[in-house]
């Protein structure tokens, strides 16, 4: 597939959304989306993202039509340090199939996976934009430094019950997932671009290769849209998913999506819409100290107002 390896390309090549740290202000939900964001929730931070959907599928060439709906969960937590988080995902999928005139049901947990990310890089970290006093034009001129991106990477087991109707294989097993993450921001955080490249089911006989690319806009401190290209190639299957949605900021710890997907195949033409919540729990946090040594502190004080005083004096003089 030659659009799955220029985007490949692309994904290695371009830089990729959001935050000048881990723990931020407002919630920060990979939903309605799927990638994933470069950052973690932050130390000590429990967030839960979670949604449901319906799917609708038609075969152009075997010829049938499935219709279902699904869950899906989201379970992050950040511990240990303020770059890495661990993440549980969940996803639970029941259809029913026509083919003619035989109809079959299945449902099971179509994906589970437990895995960890780590932000290896950030830019924003020890970066400051310098302000010319002298110059509008230099201050609003393009930043070039929001074309370096975030990077993190994520490693991750998929856990395949035995007798999954969603397995291409009968038996049980556990493979290995990993995954290049990066992460811009344009616009002063208007616009954020996010890349996945992913390798799937490692250790299996069809390891699965995708990617994914979301462009997001927030449009006010509550509202925000996403457009989204996701594919993967295996031998056992392979697709391209193009997706677009909202959310919406209830508060600083919640925030409500909306979105629709469609495929660019008809073998099988996939069509599918959901809704989702996501909530974070931040009670435990605590803000980074930074120590400061109060003995310079008054030294320079006293400095400052030892000059101060001499100005003041000098001026008096003059009058």
């Amino acid at each position: 597939m030659n659009q799955l390896k220029i985007a490949l390309l692309l994904a290695f090549i371009m830089a990729p959304l959001t935050h000048y740290g881990q723990y931020t202000d407002e919630i920060n939900s990979n939903r309605p989306g799927k990638s994933m964001s470069a950052y973690a929730v932050g130390k000590t931070i429990f967030q839960v993202e979670s949604g449901i959907y319906g799917i609708k599928e038609n075969h152009s060439l075997l010829n049938y039509e499935a219709k279902g709906f699904g869950v899906d969960l989201a379970i992050r937590y950040g511990t240990l340090l303020e770059q890495l988080e661990f993440i549980a995902e969940l996803q639970y999928q029941n259809e029913s199939f026509l083919q003619e005139t035989i109809t079959t049901n299945k449902s099971a947990l179509k994906q589970t996976i437990f895995g960890a990310k780590y932000l290896i890089y950030d830019p924003y970290k020890e970066y400051k934009k310098k302000i010319n006093i002298h110059s509008w034009k230099a201050n609003h001129s393009f930043n070039w430094h929001q074309l370096v991106p975030a990077v993190s990477i994520y490693a991750g087991a998929n856990v395949i019950f035995s007798n999954n109707p969603y397995s291409f294989s009968p038996d049980g097993s556990v493979s290995p997932k990993i995954m290049l993450i990066t992460q811009n921001q344009f616009g002063d955080g208007r616009w954020v671009f996010v890349t996945n490249t992913i390798a799937d089911y490692l250790t299996t006989a069809y390891p699965s290769y995708g990617y994914v690319l979301t462009l997001t806009r927030g449009f006010n401190k509550q509202w925000s849209g996403f457009v989204e290209n996701q594919g993967y190639k295996s031998n056992f299957y392979s697709d391209a998913i193009v997706r677009g949605g909202a959310a919406y900021l209830i508060n600083r710890n919640m925030q409500v999506d909306a979105s629709i997907s469609t495929s660019l195949k008809t073998t099988p033409s996939i069509l599918y819409g959901g809704i989702g919540f996501s909530w974070r729990y931040d009670a435990n946090y605590e803000d980074v100290v930074i120590k400061v040594d109060r003995k310079s502190t008054k030294k320079s004080n006293y400095k400052s107002d030892k000059k101060a005083t001499r100005k003041a004096a000098k001026q008096a003089k003059k009058r």
